[in-house]
């Protein structure tokens, strides 16, 4: 594996540029890191994922980090899931791991992609839960001034926060996890912070709970069949 050479290829979402960046090469799964809400990709290879065998790549959602912005906004969690859609066709296939609004996304990429997700790890970060528990940081940023066209865009901000995380919308998407043919547990909460959608799919068949991170890209690099 090689890690010294991070690289940014430019992915299409319709007039949306993605910054996927590769992190380390090598052979085998590649894992794809989705950061939080109003976060970026790392620059390196984070230590929590420092002994994953394969390639590791990281994706800006758009508006965030080096993916560039919408000039209407129009900010929601499928835009971001159809970010992700596109990076895993152009890569293949991947684990994901998932921060904060990116544990969000990374279930419903497993829902509507299990062909394509090989496994998905959910971790807290800015944006788990989403709704009225950002209220405080909306008026904050409805009051920053205009939009610059520099990221994070405050309006991807604003409209992310909203975003509703309904209990039976995600119990959905973690059923449908399932229906892959990747012979995988396909989703495993790490989330300390448990808000009612984390709590609903902890009850599917094939989530996991009770790992820390380590362990769980641990149990996704040891399988052989994917």
């Amino acid at each position: 594996m090689n890690t010294s050479m991070p690289k940014t290829q430019q992915l299409v979402h319709n007039r949306v540029s993605l910054a996927l960046h590769t992190l380390q090469t090598g052979s085998g799964t590649a894992l794809l890191l989705l950061h939080g809400l109003g976060e970026h990709s790392p620059d390196t290879v984070p230590e929590v994922v420092s002994r994953w065998p394969g390639p590791i790549y990281a994706l800006d959602f758009t508006g965030h980090g080096h993916s560039s912005v919408p000039a209407g906004g129009g900010y929601s969690c499928e835009i971001l899931l159809a970010d992700v859609d596109i990076a895993l066709r152009h890569l293949g296939g991947a684990c994901l791991l998932g921060r904060g609004i990116g544990a969000y996304i990374a279930l419903l990429a497993a829902g509507a992609r299990p062909e394509l997700v090989y496994g998905a790890i959910l971790m807290d970060g800015p944006g788990l839960a989403g709704g009225a528990t950002h209220i405080s940081a909306v008026t904050e940023i409805a009051t920053a001034g205009e939009r610059s066209g520099k990221t994070p865009d405050p309006w991807a901000l604003i409209e992310l926060s909203r975003d509703a995380r309904p209990a039976n919308y995600a119990s959905t998407f973690a059923r449908l996890s399932s229906t892959g043919a990747n012979g995988v547990d396909p989703i495993t909460v790490c989330c300390v912070v448990q808000p009612p959608w984390i709590v609903a799919i902890n009850e599917e068949p094939g989530v996991v709970t009770g790992l820390s991170v380590e362990e769980a890209l641990e149990n996704y690099a040891a399988r052989k069949n994917i």
